[in-house]
């Protein structure tokens, strides 16, 4: 009994290192550059031909019935790389942000597209986003936008102060002459909002105003120096500051892996130099006095 238990554990202790080693496998090559580039080159070329499925054109000739089956391929390529990434991950997979998005991406894909859910179809276009947690660079910088969010939030309430008492101030002054552009606060605000992003706003809306009301160029002046010039830079420093940041965070965490890479080579040239020195102790005990 002892026996069978014995060599139970022994093909127990053998099988779990097999399948170590398979996952370790498995994971050198979804981590290699190979696969990431051929995952990389896949979805550019289903972007490609999702584009290419918006033309009616297109799809009725030989050439549709190609794109529809490299679709379908490129789906089981994402579902067999997911796949792949949770063997080899097991839970660790789960706590990685970038593989929650795959997730969803995918999983929107997987969604049959018939009936009420045929607006799933058109949302097949979101793998193309999957881009971004590919390419390192585009990730770094969706991180940034992201850390920077809680500063650009309270630039956005400082806007939307200056929006409101803009725009309430617009309508009581140019709602009598102008009011299909300041008849209301929304459309105040919408057409301070053009003003704003100084698209026409001279010859379209100022100047014909200022034909009505000579010296509205005090408000329209200091208005698009306070948005325009003033609290968009804040945007665009913020961005700045978040990019630098994650910079540092990424060259931080690259140092972090490289030194743990050269502990664990490290610990493993000390183990097998330990069981280098027990077999020399146990060749030596083995050997007649």
């Amino acid at each position: 009994m002892a026996r069978k238990s014995h060599l139970l554990r022994t093909y127990m202790a053998m099988t779990e290192g097999e399948f170590r080693g398979l996952r370790g496998s498995v994971k050198r090559l979804v981590d290699s550059p190979r696969f990431q580039h051929f995952i990389l080159g896949v979805i550019c070329l289903n972007a490609v031909t999702l584009g290419f499925e918006t033309s009616a054109a297109v799809m009725q000739s030989p050439a549709g019935a190609i794109f529809k089956a490299f679709d379908a391929v490129a789906l089981a390529i994402y579902c067999v790389e997911l796949s792949l990434k949770m063997f080899a991950y097991r839970l660790r997979f789960f706590r990685e942000g970038w593989n929650w998005f795959d997730l969803i991406i995918v999983g929107i894909a997987l969604v049959p597209a018939s009936g009420p859910l045929a607006v799933f179809r058109a949302l097949r276009i979101l793998r193309v986003l999957r881009l971004f947690s590919v390419v390192p660079q585009l990730r770094v910088v969706v991180e940034a936008l992201l850390r920077a969010m809680p500063g650009m939030t309270s630039v956005i309430v400082v806007m939307s102060l200056v929006f409101y008492v803009a725009a309430v101030a617009a309508t009581k002054l140019f709602s009598a002459g102008f009011p299909e552009w300041f008849g209301s606060l929304w459309r105040s605000a919408y057409s301070l909002f053009q003003i704003m992003t100084l698209e026409s706003w001279s010859m379209g809306i100022v100047r014909p105003v200022m034909a009505v009301y000579p010296y509205a160029w005090l408000f329209f002046v200091p208005f698009i120096v306070v948005t325009s010039f003033a609290v968009l830079n804040l945007f665009i420093a913020l961005l700045v500051n978040s990019m630098n940041a994650q910079h540092d965070a990424e060259i931080h965490k690259e140092a972090e892996a490289t030194r743990s890479a050269a502990e664990d080579a490290s610990n493993h040239l000390l183990r097998e130099i330990a069981a280098i020195r027990s077999e020399l102790a146990e060749i030596r005990e083995q050997l007649p006095k």
